[in-house]
């Protein structure tokens, strides 16, 4: 498929991805769209363009590896491993449902989901130890990590990324979601983490910034992180938290406010 194609393609999946995790959203009455929206093309251009899966054998030792360490940004993961084939797409409606198996942060038992995710900061750690076992096993799958900016405030992200360096983890791929705001305000008014690209240098990874809407830029990201060698690749995408639903866009309040169902149409037209 031609470049210019492939943009379209993944662009229109997006447009349908964010549909899907406003629409579970609103059916559930709770949830999480700001950081969900933000990253929805960091996701769609690595599952739908980069990376080795099979869903009807989620468990194939060949797969690429992918963590959610921003476990709140559940919604857009099932919006992803729906359309990719590893449940149906009608499950997204039982979101937050008692006896659901989707609930408000991925646990295992989900086709697709690696880990359980809840805590910030553990899922670089995760990544760590997939990388260093592909590793020792001579595989050649990759792992791929989406953090919030938020997360950089842990301190076991700083470990991971030292330990990462330390074992030269070039088939790691580490994604930061810089959409500049957390659960209670701005990251740079509660704990700042700039400069951000520096420090990751500092670490001795291979720093790459993207806008994270230009699917030519992500994808030229992820590849010139496939490409290097003897390190790991942090990927800084700068977002916007609730993109592309107007009055969600850099608003802290919707962080973790889901959009009303007798609103959703309204909310919905709104997408390009």
């Amino acid at each position: 498929m031609e470049a210019a194609q492939e943009v379209i393609r993944l662009k229109e999946t997006a447009r349908n991805t964010r549909k899907l995790i406003l629409e579970s959203l609103a059916e559930a009455g709770s949830g999480h769209p700001g950081g969900s929206l933000s990253a929805v093309e960091l996701l769609v251009g690595l599952y739908f363009h980069v990376m080795r899966y099979d869903p009807k054998n989620p468990v194939w030792p060949d797969r690429d590896r992918f963590f959610l360490s921003k476990g709140h940004a559940a919604p857009l993961l099932y919006a992803i491993l729906a359309q990719a084939g590893y449940f149906p797409v009608e499950e997204l409606m039982t979101l937050r449902k008692m006896g659901s198996r989707l609930q408000g942060h991925p646990s295992m038992g989900i086709p697709g989901v690696e880990a359980p995710a809840g805590s910030e900061g553990i899922g670089l750690s995760l990544g760590v130890g997939t990388s260093l076992a592909a590793k020792v096993d001579k595989k050649n799958y990759r792992t791929y990590v989406l953090m919030g900016d938020g997360e950089q405030q842990e301190g076991q992200i700083w470990e991971a990324a030292m330990s990462a360096s330390k074992f030269r983890l070039d088939n790691l791929t580490a994604i930061v979601d810089r959409n500049g705001i957390q659960q209670d305000g701005l990251t740079e008014q509660i704990m700042p983490i700039e400069p951000l690209a520096a420090k990751w240098r500092a670490f001795n990874w291979n720093v790459i910034e993207v806008d994270g809407y230009d699917f030519s830029q992500l994808l030229d990201g992820f590849e010139l992180a496939a490409s290097t060698r003897n390190r790991p690749t942090v990927i800084i995408a700068h977002t916007v938290k609730g993109k592309g639903i107007s009055f969600m866009e850099w608003s802290p309040q919707y962080h973790g406010t889901a959009p009303a169902k007798d609103k959703l149409s309204a909310v919905l037209s709104e997408l390009k």
